[in-house]
């Protein structure tokens, strides 16, 4: 499968990806590999199903949510730019720092687009608010998350 990988993302993908999501040429190309196995239409995109077969997204309260991050408005397939694209706000910050020639646009991973990040997780409704609705049904996620955790081990 690794070689299918790279066999499929050119050099100059890899190259734009890199520039844009600060991750190394190893970490495309592994996470391509990964996209490529996620890929059950193999049409080159993945659905929000294909990310609800991912059995850590599946057992999380917010899982739902960060599925939903991989969508743009409208949107029900995302291509691998797309998913690089999220996924660079997971980086961690301190990789920012080892760059010596800072890029012209703020990184996908600056505590900014971090935090811009994280709201939209919370703001459903997209009109750049958090209500007490919105914020309720994450708190009554994770309650209900941690009270089946505590039954499961009694």
């Amino acid at each position: 499968m690794g070689s299918r990988a790279s066999t499929l993302l050119r050099e100059e993908e890899i190259e734009e990806i890199k520039k844009e999501t600060g991750f190394s040429h190893s970490q495309i190309t592994r996470l391509y590999s990964r996209f490529t196995s996620l890929d059950k239409g193999e049409n080159g995109t993945l659905s929000r199903e294909d990310f609800q077969r991912i059995p850590e997204l599946a057992i999380n309260p917010l899982g739902d949510r960060i599925i939903n991050a991989f969508f743009p408005e409208g949107e029900d397939q995302v291509n691998f730019k797309g998913f690089m694209r999220t996924l660079a706000h997971f980086r961690p910050i301190e990789d920012n720092e080892k760059n010596k020639n800072p890029p012209a646009t703020e990184p996908l991973n600056s505590r900014t687009n971090k935090l811009l990040f994280a709201f939209r997780l919370y703001d459903l409704d997209r009109d750049d608010k958090i209500s007490r609705d919105e914020l309720l049904q994450v708190l009554e996620k994770v309650d209900v998350e941690q009270k089946m955790s505590i039954r499961f081990l009694h």
